[in-house]
């Protein structure tokens, strides 16, 4: 069984037709890339699929169970997670509380001031395990605002993780990054698919990245599925080329 699935998809805006009849599966642990030009769909996609708009048209299916109009909090509660091209974190917390707070979150322990020593316990465990994740124990201290851009990226990378996603949609993650911040990032990436099955629908420019590191891609062009297969196949595709990849050479 797939675990996302879009049967004939579309969403209007008034008299704009932002998709059109999208059919899309992807599979359990799968990396996906989703590539078009700019306003191409796919930042609707997302927004389609995290809860953030109905569709206009079509089905979503998520791990069998249609989840077509439910909201951005059921979603995540079934483990659809999103990031934003804007980074979102607590700025003036340390890297550990950015993260712990997240923990709590998750663990449904916000408004709970004291906390017993096996809650506690629970919640250090888990900080240091997301800190593992995304290598950033030895920043732990640091105050978040005082990181580079990539860091920060990255904290945030780890408040998502506190909600143990299954399916994490990354909307440009490696967006200003430098190229050693890029590597980092994609080994995170790369780690937590490998390493934790996430499965992994994201956005992204870098043509380097997405042929370095998706199992599959899709490209959108004017609301419309153009193409989808493997980097080669994608590579090869004229109406690709012409669509979009010849604007990047």
């Amino acid at each position: 069984m797939s675990l996302l699935e879009l049967h004939g998809v579309s969403r209007r805006f008034g008299a704009l037709q932002a998709l059109s009849g999208i059919d899309l599966t992807v599979e359990q642990g799968e990396l996906r890339a989703v590539i078009g030009p700019n306003g191409a769909g796919k930042t609707t996609l997302f927004n389609l699929v995290s809860g953030f708009f109905p569709p206009s048209a079509g089905r979503i299916l998520f791990g069998g169970r249609e989840i077509t109009g439910e909201r951005p909090a059921r979603l995540v509660a079934r483990g659809i997670i999103r990031t934003f091209q804007i980074t979102e974190i607590f700025p003036d917390l340390t890297v550990y509380e950015n993260l712990r707070l997240a923990v709590e979150a998750a663990m449904g322990l916000t408004f709970r001031p004291f906390l017993g020593a096996a809650r506690r316990q629970e919640v250090e465990r888990r900080v240091e395990d997301l800190l593992e994740a995304v290598h950033l124990a030895d920043k732990a201290d640091r105050i978040a605002s005082e990181l580079a851009h990539g860091d920060q990226r990255i904290v945030e990378m780890g408040i998502t993780l506190s909600r143990e996603p299954r399916l994490l949609l990354l909307d440009e993650p490696t967006a200003g990054m430098g190229e050693e911040e890029t590597e980092h990032m994609v080994g995170i990436i790369r780690r937590l698919n490998r390493d934790r099955g996430i499965t992994m629908l994201f956005i992204e420019h870098d043509m380097d990245i997405i042929f370095g590191v998706a199992d599959r891609i899709t490209v959108l062009d004017n609301g419309s599925l153009l193409a989808e297969g493997t980097a080669a196949e994608i590579a090869a595709s004229e109406a690709v080329q012409t669509a979009y990849l010849g604007s990047h050479r």
